[in-house]
């Protein structure tokens, strides 16, 4: 049973930094892709970046390129997602997700979720 665990949220000023960790167990990854996404209150989940587990493609939303990085540590079965310039509107519950295949920004096509963690940015 694959398990993914995050860490790393918080409360934090705008202009400030964070970074999550994802960590993975219960399956070899070497096929999986790896996705952020983020709900905030009322809102649908949202694609964040996303990252093959082996060749490292990565890809962004809009909205956080240039302040987010998403990075994999192969030997630790961790994904990061390093989130700078942090503003108000990024404050939302943040979801890592993997899913058998190549990464996707579709929330629909991931097989497995975490449990989330919360991220709040003050202005």
């Amino acid at each position: 049973q694959v398990q993914l665990v995050e860490s790393g949220g918080g409360l934090v000023q705008a202009g400030g930094s964070l970074r999550l960790s994802c960590a993975a167990s219960g399956r070899t990854f070497s096929n999986y892709g790896m996705g952020w996404f983020r709900q905030a209150p009322g809102k649908d989940r949202d694609f964040v970046a996303s990252i093959s587990w082996i060749y490292g493609r990565i890809y962004y939303a809009d909205s956080v390129k240039g302040r987010f990085t998403i990075s994999r540590d192969n030997a630790k079965n961790t994904v990061y997602l390093q989130m700078n310039s942090l503003k108000p509107e990024d404050t939302a519950v943040y979801y890592c997700a993997a899913r058998r295949g190549p990464v996707s920004d579709a929330k629909a096509l991931y097989d497995y979720w975490g449990q989330g963690t919360q991220v709040t940015v003050s202005a």
